[in-house]
């Protein structure tokens, strides 16, 4: 979103769409960043591959990338000047292709998840020399500005501080968050024990014991969120939390922005709920176990990751293990770095984008 941010900034006048997996596109729809928004299902495209109905929704979908299928109406062909991958995956490489743009942007080779896709792209902006997938991601979007004719310069040297999210947060979602919290402490913490790859999970009885000790010292009450799936691992967090100050809310990914934006603190691992709290200026404590904080960690300074830096972690990225070494991370680091940064955090102006 920051990419997206800064090419409307740059190219006011251009028309930006975005190809988005449709389980992923709801924190996408209404920002300002964006003109169209193209949404694919390709996990059930692969579950139904042959069926009829597959087919002629993968037709209606390659129309409308290759802009044959006019979203907002207009009349005409809206083929795309410039496709830009910010997956590095084969997948999206053959999106971009399918686009017909006759300039298509990636990462460097090494920074590609998936190195074969390589041969979708015509350009390589150089992003190795970057940590940060923000930044990296912003490096192709300037390589995008300056393919469009623009110079790129006044927009190299953004800080986060000028990163920007438009995520629009609809009043309705204002208001389900604010009756979910009803009477709770102002301050209050978000615990997300999920993470997508059983390597990513910190211990359910770990978050409990945290969730006591934030009620005890700080008088905190804790939000434990969760993903589809995930319901039964946030209910043992809240099962084995003996304060009862923990307790679960059910969010949409809008609502959980609303309900980061609120929010004192969040820990939880590297998985989408983390980065939207970042994108919300919400107080982090990021647990990290396979994955590099370097890369995909919180981006304000003042945030703070929490890992083991083990033989095997450089590079690891892997989604089953032979051992849980990476994630045994004692109850105590967590709350000497929760403990820290609540003593760093300075009450900020909330930017609601």
């Amino acid at each position: 979103m920051p990419a997206a941010a800064l090419l409307r900034r740059a190219l006011p006048d251009a028309r930006i769409s975005w190809v988005v997996e449709r389980r992923a596109s709801a924190i996408l729809k209404g920002s300002s960043a964006i003109d169209d928004l193209i949404e694919l299902d390709s996990r059930a495209w692969r579950k139904n591959i042959f069926q009829s109905a597959t087919i002629t929704d993968v037709r209606a979908k390659l129309k409308q990338v290759r802009g044959l299928d006019n979203l907002n109406g207009d009349s005409g062909e809206t083929r795309a000047d410039i496709a830009i991958d910010f997956q590095g995956l084969i997948k999206s490489g053959i999106v971009a292709r399918a686009s017909r743009a006759a300039a298509r942007i990636g990462f460097e080779t090494a920074d590609l998840r998936e190195k074969l896709s390589r041969v979708f792209l015509t350009e390589q902006a150089p992003t190795v020399a970057f940590s940060h997938v923000i930044e990296k991601n912003l490096a192709l979007a300037r390589a995008a500005i300056a393919r469009a004719g623009k110079a790129p310069e006044p927009f190299a040297n953004l800080s986060p501080r000028d990163y920007e999210f438009p995520v629009t947060v609809a009043p309705e979602d204002e208001s389900y968050v604010e009756n979910a919290i009803g009477r709770t402490n102002s301050r209050f913490a978000i615990i997300n024990p999920g993470g997508g790859w059983a390597t990513k999970l910190w211990p359910a009885e770990a978050y409990a014991k945290l969730a006591d000790w934030l009620w005890i010292e700080y008088g905190m009450a804790s939000f434990i969120t969760y993903g589809p799936g995930e319901e039964q691992l946030a209910q043992s967090v809240a099962s084995n939390c003996k304060s009862g100050a923990a307790r679960l809310i059910d969010t949409t990914l809008k609502q959980f922005v609303a309900l980061a934006r609120r929010a004192s603190l969040f820990i939880g691992g590297d998985t989408g709920p983390l980065h939207l709290a970042a994108a919300s200026r919400t107080p982090i404590v990021g647990i990290y176990g396979p994955t590099s904080p370097e890369r995909n960690g919180p981006f304000d300074q003042r945030d703070l990751v929490v890992g083991r830096n083990l033989w095997c972690r450089a590079e690891c990225h892997r989604r089953s293990c032979w051992h849980w070494e990476c994630m045994d991370i004692p109850v105590s680091a967590v709350m000497q770095a929760v403990s820290t940064r609540l003593a760093n955090t300075v009450e900020d102006v909330r930017v609601r984008w």
